[in-house]
């Protein structure tokens, strides 16, 4: 299976709870943020940037498991910043997992040797390791030498402790398809459980302080291109990436923008609308659902959402069968079987 069984079941059994109680948005993933500072500067982040002015801040624990429960979402994303640096990333771990909740810790992967001894292997748990390339385009694009190594060497301890990982490959205007192939076929070989594809997005905040940097970010006709020229690698590995968010990123497909089911929680509060846009941060979850106007933001809607494809608002999208066809849900089916 393509995701352990649990993840599967737990999901299903979730959105179709909802479903009966007729609720007409909900949460898949909470996007938690407990700090935003990071060892790296990596070029196309926007975080860094976006929250210099509290850079030092951080959630404390208790804050962060609040958030799990407001939300309910069945999968807790950690991302940040860097979060294996957060003093207390082990009892954050823990405390998650003991709500049966599923894990994806985001990491550049530097870390990952030093602080494994503070985790246990779960099937509820990932490492989500971010790599952008082998190792000259990936060092080059995170601003560091070394990186690279560093993060396979952190993949192969943690294979070898018997965790999951899965890695997330950002796409830019100069990413080489044949390379993200050479990639995942050197990750294969690592035993690496599963890749996520994603196309660049251009965040505001990088935009506004590097001009330089927006030439890197994708427009919709350009992540169209070069999803079409990954078409090969998407049979030929072991893709997390949803095959009907594929298609969509393809232009074989619409999906309507669900960013709603990806909340972000950060040391400001619930960032809304989305984890790209800004225009708030509200002080509960409840009142980000609430207070929020979905209708208005999306594509041909917003001039902010014109070229994002984000998967944090359509796989989710593609996840709840948003805009869907018949043989979908066949479709879903065999992917996660596979």
């Amino acid at each position: 299976m393509r995701f352990p069984l649990s993840l599967t079941t737990d999901m299903a059994g979730y959105m179709i709870k909802k479903k009966i109680k007729r609720e007409r948005r909900f949460p898949l993933v909470l996007m938690l943020e407990p700090l935003h500072a990071c060892n790296l500067t990596c070029t196309g982040c926007g975080r860094i940037r976006e929250y210099e002015s509290t850079i030092k801040e951080k959630l404390t624990v208790e804050e962060c498991l609040d958030s799990v429960d407001a939300a309910g979402a069945p999968i807790v994303s950690i991302c940040g910043g860097e979060p294996l640096i957060y003093p207390q990333i082990g009892e954050l771990v823990r405390g998650v997992l003991k709500k049966r909740k599923h894990i994806y810790l985001c990491t550049n992967g530097m870390f990952i040797k030093k602080k494994l001894h503070q985790f246990k292997p779960t099937s509820r748990f990932f490492f989500n390791v971010h790599l952008d390339g082998l190792e000259k385009t990936h060092d080059k694009a995170v601003e560091r030498d070394g990186v690279f190594k560093e993060a396979v060497e952190g993949i192969k301890a943690a294979k070898a402790a018997g965790f999951m990982v899965c890695t997330n490959t950002t796409v830019f205007q100069d990413t080489d398809m044949a390379e993200v192939d050479a990639l995942y076929a050197y990750l294969s070989q690592l035993g690496v459980d599963g890749f996520m594809l994603s196309p660049a997005y251009g965040y505001a905040a990088v935009c506004s302080t590097n001009p330089d940097a927006a030439e890197i970010f994708l427009t919709r006709d350009q992540i169209k291109q070069k999803f079409n020229e990954a078409a090969g690698l998407f049979k030929k590995y072991a893709m997390n990436t949803s095959p009907v968010y594929l298609e969509f990123l393809q232009g074989k497909r619409d999906l309507t923008c669900a960013a709603w089911a990806s909340p972000t929680r950060n040391v400001k509060g619930w960032k809304g609308p989305c984890y790209l846009i800004t225009d708030e941060h509200h002080p509960s979850f409840g009142d980000l659902m609430e207070n929020t106007d979905w209708s208005s933001y999306g594509y041909g809607k917003d001039p902010r959402c014109e070229h994002c494809m984000m998967h944090s608002g359509y796989e989710v999208a593609a996840a709840l069968g948003v805009n869907s066809r018949l043989g979908d849900s066949l479709k879903m089916l065999r992917w996660q079987l596979t």
